[in-house]
Parts: structure tokens; sequence; C-alpha cells
């Protein structure tokens, strides 16, 4: 596994109100891409949004159906979308989604994304609240159909920091060669295709292009004990 190594890519002045410190880029090539931005929002609004967030918003901590097996999700969730978007459905579990109005600053938090990525119109959240070592989220890519073909998710963190690890799908014809299913390649490799780092308080990370077709990520349980943390990621839903 390596550490992702950036580039920081310059930005025309005023380009980017909300974004104090650089921009910068990771491509995967094939038309997958990662966009970091540590320092997205200020430090002393990042706390008053995680309070929000950890007091305000309903949490709940579904079942779920994984391999045919019925288990806990081993986070907490959430669900925001527009009116009259399709209905979110994952692991057998389909969320209540929520209005924007319900909880205006959300809405906040979304303008300061769009100022971030112009020409970008998200109109989904997913928030997952993960309350210590033992709360994750396995291998898994948000390719599901209503994100279209280039999903661009956008997903900013809030407290304690966490790792993020994205790993390449095995490619189909090494698949077919060694004639495994995907899940038992993936534990059985230790794949070269790897990266970590680490989410920072008040960060925006951006996957874009085919990064979800050719990719997989996952935030792995960690062995001490730690604060919570929350993560918002936007997502556009087509009708």
């Amino acid at each position: 596994m390596s550490l992702l190594k950036f580039k920081a890519v310059s930005e025309p002045a005023n380009s980017n109100p909300n974004d104090g410190a650089k921009r910068k880029i990771l491509d995967f090539g094939n038309g997958s891409d990662v966009i970091y931005i540590q320092r997205f929002l200020p430090l002393d609004q990042s706390w008053k949004w995680f309070d929000y967030l950890d007091k305000e918003i309903p949490w709940t901590r579904p079942t779920i159906r994984v391999f045919g097996r019925s288990c806990v999700q081993p986070r907490d969730m959430c669900y925001v979308a527009s009116p009259g978007l399709p209905e979110l459905m994952y692991s057998g579990y389909q969320p209540h989604a929520y209005s924007w109005d319900d909880y205006p600053s959300l809405r906040d938090i979304l303008d300061a994304v769009h100022k971030a990525l112009p020409g970008s119109s998200f109109n989904s959240l997913l928030l997952n609240r993960y309350k210590g070592g033992n709360d994750y989220v396995s291998w898994h890519s948000d390719d599901e159909k209503l994100y279209g073909p280039t999903p661009e998710i956008a997903s900013v963190s809030f407290g304690c920091e966490r790792e993020f690890i994205l790993k390449k799908k095995p490619s189909k014809t090494s698949r077919e060669k060694n004639g495994e299913p995907v899940g038992k390649r993936l534990k059985q490799n230790i794949c070269t295709d790897q990266h970590s780092f680490t989410l920072k308080h008040g960060s925006l990370l951006v996957m874009r292009g085919y990064t979800q077709r050719d990719w997989l990520h996952s935030v792995p349980k960690r062995a001490k004990p730690e604060t919570t943390r929350i993560n918002l990621t936007f997502r556009h839903v087509f009708l």
C-alpha cells in the first residue's frame, strides 16, 4: 500500500473563495481522478457543524443484507434528497429521504461544496457517523445506475480523522484468467494499485470520472479507541 501523492494544481486568483489551502489532484488514469482540499472549511465553523450534525440529524443504524445474510450496518446513517428523485436502495435497505428544508444547515454545506466545484450540481446527500474504531465501511464502489456512468461524489469530513483507502478493481481479463470470484481475489491479492491517506476535519475529497467503475474504497476498522467522525457524501441522482 502506498500513501497518496497528490499534484498541487495552481488555481486562478479568487477562483474558489472557500478554499484556504491548495487544491490537489491525483490522476488515476483511464478517466479517473480524485480532488483533495485539506483545509476546505474553517476550523471553528467545522466544529460548529460537527456539533449540529451530531445532535440534530436523525441518525439510524439499519439492518442490511450482505452476501445473503442480515446484519446491523457498522455505522449510523441518514439520507437527504431533493423531491421527485428515484428512491435509494442499497444492501436490501431503503432509507427514508429527508428534505433539505428539514435541516437548513445542510444547504449551507452544500452551497460551500458547489462554490468549490463550479459546474457541479448535487441533489442528494448520504450522511454517515462512525462512533469509534469498530465502526467502518467495507470495500465497495458507488456505481449504482441512478448516479450515472461517471458519478461525481463529494465527501466532507468532520471530527475524528480516519483512514480512507482506494484499491483498483481486478480487470475482467485477470478475473477470467484465474477463474475466481471478484470478492475472493480482492481478499487474496495484495494489490499494488492501492492508496491510503487520512481525511482531516473540515476536508473535502471528490471522486470523479470512472473512479467508481474502476476503483473500490473503504474506511477500515481502527484498533485503538477514538472519537466520532461524521462524513457527508454529496451526489447527483439522475431522474
